[in-house]
């Protein structure tokens, strides 16, 4: 396979940060957050250097400055790389918004802040095709996984279906029997039973090669190959034709189901040994869930690793999963568990916590109410005649069914719980849900697909009012009300409610007391 150029070589660490520095120039901004190492400082410290470091939420050198990730803005294609606040800090999250403010953003490129330059882009078509041109995967909303890091906004890779990053033509990662380690954070709440929300390596031609092609972090609860105690999500290892929880095929009563809301997963495997270990990114230590040989299994031993590097997606461009990714590392050499426990140390004292946005509470009953200048009087409501969505006016003197209408009853994200679905409160388990950008309100059938298209990440409001609630499974779409009907619309688009024209505004709610 293709290498880059060994330039690396003769880089010190504070090259790698101008290296992955080049392109937009970042709007850096005084913090009083600054690591004074991070985590590939440790792996550099174990004898096992990271030779890939990924991040959309911080830096993971002690003196990185360069750039995390770049987004790219709907309304005019243009693009803004975002670095840190200070050296070793938290991503410029306020740059972010400033760009992307009115409209929406995708993440087009996550740099490598080793210096190797194995940045992750778009996926390109294999096995598999994506739903994007070409039949490439999508790229991932770029405010769709809002968190704090040390009390500082940031936002994470938000992976629906169909989303995927990759990298064929890599630097330095392991190949063939090299040993390597990896660790990844990811959001525990968000995942599916579907092939394969992976960060590792993997193919360098996006096809299934082959047992033992592969050695990369899967997260979820796919029982196909291989899974752990309870119903999962399990940190399990894709070695390619084989999700892995242990060294038999099936089932390993020592991998158990993990229920952090930030979830620090590690792979790492050399000739003949592989371990997993996981652990809460927000306190505590890891616990070793499987050390030892490789998988009984045919084809496993020796392994054939290629060197490519994937996240959300399988090696052979499966794209079905669905996952959050915060951060993650690759490294040369098996690292100890002693380095990856300094490792872990470094990510609880990070200070990964939820959103600040106040996202309405679970259980609660609440109306929605237009922010548009013509519709403040408007709430979205249900159709009593059929299962249409729209907004109405509302007011003391409506009825009493009315007002029961335009009521909601806020539960956890049928699709991810750290998202909303909206239950009607005189219609009990049916729900809001989109189908051909339309919203109506239907029963809750169970489908994985009625969870995706019936859940809804709030965030503020793109008019600078309340919030706005965008699609889980369709990116950049968000609740809007267009000639009083209710869909799920981008800002600019193919569709008439597609509208740039008051987009901002008419995608804006203010939550409010319940009418009824």
């Amino acid at each position: 396979m293709v290498r880059k150029p060994q330039l690396w070589k003769a880089l010190s660490a504070a090259g790698f940060a101008l290296v992955a520095a080049l392109g937009t120039a970042v709007g850096n901004a005084p913090s009083s957050f600054a690591a004074t190492q991070g985590p590939c400082d440790i792996y550099a410290a174990g004898g096992t250097p990271c030779v890939a470091a990924h991040s959309t939420t911080r830096a993971l050198y002690g003196s990185y400055n360069g750039a995390l990730y770049q987004v790219r803005r709907a309304s005019d294609n243009a693009t803004l790389n975002i670095g840190p606040l200070s050296a070793g800090g938290v991503a410029n999250a306020a740059a972010q918004d400033s760009f992307c403010a009115a409209s929406s953003c995708v993440i087009t490129v996550i740099y490598d802040q080793s210096g190797r330059g194995n940045n992750l882009t778009q996926a390109p078509p294999g096995g598999f095709n994506g739903p994007a041109a070409g039949g490439y995967d999508n790229l991932a909303n770029a405010t769709s996984a809002p968190v704090t890091v040390g009390g500082h906004k940031a936002y994470g890779v938000f992976v629906t279906p169909g989303t995927g990053y990759r990298d064929n033509n890599t630097n330095g990662i392991a190949t063939g029997e090299q040993p390597e380690g990896m660790y990844a954070i990811f959001d525990g709440t968000h995942y599916n039973g579907n092939c394969c929300f992976d960060y590792g390596n993997a193919e360098t031609n996006s096809l299934d090669n082959g047992n033992g092609h592969m050695e990369a972090i899967y997260f979820g609860n796919s029982k196909g190959w291989g899974y752990g105690t309870g119903n999962g999500p399990w940190i399990m290892a894709d070695l390619e034709n084989g999700l892995f929880s242990g060294v038999n095929a099936g089932y390993n009563a020592n991998d158990p189901t993990i229920s952090n809301r930030f979830t620090t997963a590690i792979i790492k495997g050399g000739p003949n040994h592989w371990a997993i270990r996981g652990g809460n990114a927000q306190s505590g230590g890891l616990s070793t869930f499987y050390d030892g040989a490789r998988p009984n299994v045919s084809g496993y031993n020796p392994m054939k690793k290629e060197g490519a590097i994937i996240l959300g997606i399988g090696g052979d461009n499966s794209n079905g999963a669905a996952g959050t990714f915060y951060e993650g590392v690759m490294t040369s050499g098996f690292p100890s568990d002693a380095t990856e426990n300094s490792v872990q140390a470094n990510i609880t004292a990070a200070g990964y916590a939820a959103s600040a946005t106040p996202v309405p509470a679970a259980g609660s009953r609440i109306s929605l109410q237009a922010t548009t200048g013509c519709c403040v009087s408007d709430y979205i409501t249900h159709n009593d005649n059929d299962t249409g969505v729209q907004i109405a006016a509302v007011g003391s003197g409506s009825t009493a069914t009315l007002k029961q209408d335009a009521t909601w009853i806020v539960r956890a994200g049928l699709a991810n719980s750290s998202c909303v679905s909206f239950e009607s409160a005189n219609r009990a388990g049916q729900y809001l849900r989109h189908a051909n950008y339309q919203l109506w309100l239907q029963p809750n059938d169970g489908s994985a697909l009625f969870s995706q298209d019936a859940t809804f990440c709030p965030q503020a409001g793109n008019s600078g009012q309340g919030l706005s609630f965008q699609s889980v499974n369709y990116p950049g779409h968000y609740l809007r009300h267009y000639n009083f009907v209710i869909y799920i619309a981008s800002n600019g688009g193919s569709n008439a409610w597609d509208s740039t024209n008051l987009w901002a505004d008419d995608s804006s709610w203010i939550t409010t007391g319940p009418w009824s």
